[in-house]
């Protein structure tokens, strides 16, 4: 079960003008279940994207990079769950292409206006013939408010679908934000084994929309962890249409640019957070807070060390206060100068560790409290300088092994 999340309530998704979604039953990989999406954009929207680092990666993405440079206009998303398209060479380019030359003729543009993503087992052909004979009824589908939907048809091992939205006003107008993502495993920052989808209908300079989508990132899907594997298919992709009435944001320094910038950043960092709530057999969900550092870098240095750490998670998911794995973790973490009689613990309320020693005012039973909770922070001080980071993480449970053992059958 997923850490305090439920699945989003379809009128809550406000659909965003100059979109639209069609969801269909490809039998991609297993029958009777929506595996295929489309999501159809109005001519004249900026989109951009950020993607997974990891080297080995999907032939989706390499083919999403390839049209998003090319600069001929986005006008359609082709997303199929299932398969991944990973670690399949030359032949793997050549069906995401098809995938994409595809549904480019059922729509009378060019293939390189269409970005293809998968997600699903790696080393697999992708079943290109099933997902053709998909298009036609995901297109006879698309409507401005299956948000839902296809939250719902992205999902692999995701427990729920993720979906949030939210609406602020700019120069008078309203203006919409809606966003889905799927992802439960193979977490780890520089993106997640995940999909990530949001679109606004404000008016955005596009030369902004690049930094804008590797700025939501960095303050969401980049800060969070849950089994420290990075995927191959990671994909993020912002969409904006143009279509509210308003002036055009120029900066993203201006009142309107922070104000977009904010509404968008709350939904990706919700998306992320979701995803970890609803990470592989996840019963917490773990807030690690580093403050005190030098800057920044070291301060996420830290939070990953123990976010990362697999005697810290399996300690969460049994209650079990054996706090040392904590100072283990952030001496491990790589800072070189780190004075360990500068170290504070905090785990929510519970003072554990000052200057680099146990409080004497610590009791086992009260971190055992605070274990024993579905929503735990642990806050960790450097006595180093006033830098600060966040990263989210959850614990390691018996079922995380038992689903990724069967993850193929």
């Amino acid at each position: 079960m997923p850490v305090n999340l439920k699945a989003p309530d379809p009128a809550t998704l406000h659909p965003v003008e100059g979109v639209r979604i069609g969801i269909a039953e490809a039998g991609v990989r297993k029958a009777d279940r929506k595996d295929l999406s489309v999501v159809l954009i109005d001519e004249g929207a900026a989109v951009a994207g950020v993607f997974t680092q990891n080297r080995f990666c999907a032939a989706p993405v390499q083919v999403c990079r390839e049209h998003l440079v090319a600069g001929h206009g986005i006008r359609a998303m082709l997303i199929n769950t299932g398969n991944a398209n990973a670690g399949t060479g030359q032949d793997g380019l050549a069906r995401a292409r098809a995938t994409c030359i595809a549904l480019a003729q059922e729509l009378d543009i060019a293939p390189e206006q269409v970005l293809p993503f998968s997600t699903g087992v790696i080393m697999e052909p992708l079943p290109i013939d099933r997902i053709e004979r998909g298009i036609p009824a995901a297109l006879k589908d698309a409507a401005p408010d299956h948000w839902a939907r296809a939250a719902e048809a992205i999902m692999t091992t995701d427990t729920v679908p993720k979906a949030f939205s939210r609406q602020l006003t700019i120069g008078g107008a309203t203006v919409t934000v809606t966003g889905i993502s799927k992802g439960a495993g193979m977490i780890r920052p520089n993106m997640a084994t995940m999909l990530g989808f949001m679109a606004t209908d404000a008016k955005i300079d596009p030369a902004l929309m690049q930094p804008l989508a590797r700025a939501l990132a960095e303050g969401s899907f980049n800060r969070v962890t849950i089994d420290g594997d990075t995927s191959t298919n990671d994909s993020f992709v912002v969409i904006a249409t143009q279509k509210a009435a308003h002036a055009p944001v120029t900066s993203l320094d201006s009142a309107d640019g922070r104000a977009l910038f904010a509404a968008m950043q709350e939904v990706a960092r919700l998306l992320a957070q979701a995803i970890v709530r609803d990470g592989e057999g996840a019963t917490k969900f773990i807030t690690v807070q580093v403050e005190g550092g030098k800057d920044t870098a070291e301060c996420r240095q830290v939070a990953y060390a123990v976010a990362h750490s697999p005697l810290v998670k399996t300690a969460f998911f049994a209650s079990d206060p054996n706090l040392g794995r904590i100072l283990a973790a952030v001496g491990y973490a790589g800072i070189a100068d780190l004075d360990q009689t500068g170290i504070d613990l905090f785990l929510d309320d519970v003072h554990v560790v000052v200057q680099g020693g146990r409080n004497p005012s610590y009791r086992e039973e009260d971190g055992q409290r605070v274990m024993k909770r579905s929503e735990i922070t642990v806050r960790i001080g450097l006595g180093r300088g006033q830098a600060a980071d966040t990263v989210w993480t959850c614990d390691l449970s018996h079922d995380y092994v038992s689903i990724n053992a069967d993850y193929r059958s």
